[in-house]
């Protein structure tokens, strides 16, 4: 009777092959919709560019040495990563909750941070990916110039990934769609616009200019930035460390909460 009893499965510290196994589940679900998950953002990208350059008269004004297109362009690919990172996350979850198949993500044996890394790392990749397209369809209407290559690789990483767990948060919050939509429209969105993406902060005034500073977007924006043209409104270090900061306080946020089983345990 004993040869025939299961043979448990021994991991080590790490679950790579479910961690690995669930990464590509996160990447696949998007890439099977990708003229939803990464078409779409380049038309909506590329006409905030048309209204700013045109509609706007933005092909007359300059932002420092310069042109406005050179300046913008760099905030625009960092919304569309920004916003297609929490997109990812959040809508995973919550599909996965409403659905009533979440059962099948926390049953296997994964621990708390390999299933945060798994969804994070999913969202991650979509949001680079759309940054990627979304910068190659923008080259063909404005020069880029990559003055920093490691800043602009490092704040895309950085971003989409606080991006990705801020989804992922809301994902566990949420108990349907109507709260991710709240979380969208009255905190990612707001802060997205107001730090900096269409706009120099050094223009505004006091106090504006110093709450401007207090937003974590800005720095991730405005380090991005920074990559390209080689110019920044505020210290790019300390954007540095901000986002490397907010993205520790994150991760431990999602792994408590995953631990614990918040909102997703019935």
């Amino acid at each position: 009777m004993s040869e025939l009893a299961p043979r448990l499965r021994r991991f080590g510290a790490v679950n790579w092959l479910g961690f690995w196994t669930l990464y590509l589940r996160e990447v696949r679900r998007f890439l099977k919709v990708s003229t939803q998950t990464v078409a779409a953002p380049v038309v909506t990208t590329l006409l905030f560019l048309a209204i700013f350059m045109l509609a706007l008269g933005g092909q007359q004004r300059h932002v420092g040495d310069v042109s406005y297109a050179e300046f913008l362009t760099p905030g625009l690919v960092m919304m569309a990563m920004a916003q297609n990172a929490f997109a990812n996350t959040s809508s995973s979850l919550m599909i996965a909750k409403v659905q009533g198949n979440i059962v099948d993500v926390l049953m296997p044996p994964l621990s708390p941070g390999e299933l945060t890394w798994g969804f994070a790392l999913g969202g991650v990749t979509r949001g680079v990916l759309v940054g990627f397209v979304v910068a190659a369809a923008m080259a063909f209407f404005v020069p880029l110039r990559v003055y920093a290559p490691s800043f602009v690789l490092f704040h895309a990483l950085a971003a989409s990934l606080l991006l990705s767990l801020l989804g992922l948060l809301g994902g566990i919050w949420a108990d349907k769609f109507d709260h991710i939509a709240a979380v969208t429209n009255f905190i990612v969105t707001p802060l997205s616009f107001l730090s900096g993406t269409f706009y120099s902060i050094s223009r505004l005034p006091e106090p504006w200019h110093g709450v401007a500073l207090w937003n974590p977007f800005f720095y991730m924006i405005d380090g991005f930035r920074y990559g390209f043209i080689g110019r920044a409104d505020g210290p790019v270090w300390t954007g540095v460390a901000v986002m490397l900061a907010v993205n520790a306080a994150l991760l431990a946020l999602c792994h408590v909460l995953i631990a614990r089983g918040y909102k997703l345990k019935a």
